[in-house]
């Protein structure tokens, strides 16, 4: 890690920085509780300025940024436009409740509306991804009259009661009661395949089948929704075979079932399209959204509804809302990042980066590296799978936790200057969608040097 500069983007000297985050990180330990963390374990990272695709550390060490945070600054860290669009509004109206109409919520609704596929004309805003996921779940419930919900394994839907016990990965466990009505079954992922597949199509075929055989055994008749991923985020990045969404897309058509598209993740230009299941010529009847629809600059999610479940609510009132639904600071940061985005064409950025430089890059390395067992993705949304063991796909830290060969590869890239998102044994390449062609090429050669530290760790 190198500091570049005399003064940080916010114009403070490395000096009055370094000072402050000292003192923010003390504080930190003794007042905050981290989530998803044994709180006397942890080291949190201190991040004192941030800009474009980069962020600076509590010691004024500059580190690109491969995660987007949490993967949701899409148009990068401070972009001016977003930034100038929510001090407006603040000096305009700050905030209103949700009853009365304000003109950012209204503008950020046609914005969405326009660009999702099919008919979901109609927005209802949250503050963020797992209350979004409750309450499509909550409407599909309403308008069909039944309970089960389907998930697969190997996903992540938010951190809320209904949320975490759809999440198919080992952070559902400890809230896990088998009481939610939430039912899990395999989805397609070729690498680590459930249905002893030998390619995308047998994968795709056998999982479909699966699905409709879990159907039929578990009643269809008390089924109200599927809720996938379009391209699993957390969990992988498993980029589903070709004809597969659209299967699910039948079996929903075929029981009556909701279909429920979670792009909190992978929605707004993440995959090279403004969502991801566009690539899948599929229309949903309800989409969850929230990260990249502002950037995160202000908490923001929200459920895009089809004109047959917003009609189930014509004249029966939906049972739910928020104090803060469509706040007109996070609603405002949603126009000023659509239109961005368009404006600047952020979303065809994210699609070239990812099939002409960031995916063949990868590629590249997984030839060079025994420690990469595959590299799969979309846009400026990859996974780098590291193994011990190429032959046995034995994953290089155990799935629900780590290990110390991963912790010696997370802190290589830190140290060259690379913050990466990490998940078991993967690290994810996820820049932000305004990343450069240099920045990536950057990236790569930090990832290079990494994976060196993996490959100590390979069965030869």
């Amino acid at each position: 890690m190198t500091a570049v500069a005399s003064t940080l983007p916010t114009g403070q000297t490395f000096e009055t920085a370094i000072a402050e985050g000292r003192r923010a990180y003390e504080l930190d330990r003794k007042h905050v509780f981290h989530s998803w963390s044994a709180q006397a374990k942890i080291n949190p990272m201190t991040i004192v300025a941030a800009e474009g695709s980069y962020v600076w550390d509590g010691e004024g060490n500059r580190l690109l940024d491969f995660s987007s945070q949490m993967v949701n600054t899409n148009i990068g860290h401070q972009h001016p436009k977003v930034v100038a669009a929510i001090a407006e509004q603040a000096a305009t109206l700050c905030t209103i409740a949700p009853p009365h109409v304000n003109a950012a919520r209204s503008e950020a609704a046609r914005l969405i509306a326009e660009r999702t596929p099919g008919d979901l004309n109609r927005v209802f805003f949250t503050n963020g991804g797992a209350d979004a996921v409750e309450h499509a779940v909550r409407m599909a419930r309403l308008h069909t009259g039944r309970y089960k919900v389907l998930s697969r394994y190997r996903s992540y839907h938010g951190g809320t009661d209904t949320a975490i016990n759809l999440t198919g990965d080992p952070r559902r466990w400890p809230n896990d009661y088998g009481t939610s009505g939430a039912v899990h079954f395999d989805g397609p992922f070729l690498y680590r395949s459930a249905f002893h597949a030998t390619n995308e199509q047998q994968e795709c075929q056998r999982a479909l089948e699966h699905l409709d055989r879990l159907i039929a055994l578990e009643g269809p008749a008390t089924i109200a929704a599927i809720i996938l991923e379009s391209v699993p985020g957390t969990a992988g990045i498993m980029v589903p075979p070709a004809g597969y969404l659209a299967g699910v897309r039948e079996i929903c058509d075929k029981y009556g079932i909701v279909y429920i598209a979670d792009e909190v993740m992978a929605g707004f230009g993440r995959t090279g399209q403004w969502f991801a299941i566009n690539h899948f010529d599929v229309t949903p009847d309800l989409i969850t959204f929230a990260k990249g629809v502002n950037s995160g600059y202000v908490p923001l999610g929200g459920v895009a509804i089809s004109d047959a479940i917003a009609a189930t609510f014509a004249d029966r009132p939906y049972p739910g809302g928020s104090t803060y639904s469509g706040h007109p600071l996070a609603t405002a940061a949603a126009v000023a990042t659509i239109n961005a985005m368009e404006d600047e064409q952020i979303v065809q950025n994210a699609a070239r980066i990812g099939s002409e430089v960031l995916g063949p890059g990868l590629r590249e390395l997984a030839t060079r590296h025994p420690s990469v067992g595959e590299v799969r993705g979309l846009g400026v949304f990859w996974a780098i799978e590291l193994v011990s063991d190429p032959v046995t796909r034995e994953p290089l830290a155990p799935y629900g936790g780590t290990s110390p060969a991963m912790n010696e590869v997370v802190a290589a890239c830190k140290t060259h200057g690379l913050l990466p998102f990490v998940n078991f044994n993967r690290i994810h390449a996820v820049p932000p969608c305004t990343v450069t062609d240099d920045e990536v090429r950057e990236g790569l050669a930090i990832l290079d040097t990494a994976l060196s530290v993996a490959d100590r760790h390979v069965v030869r």
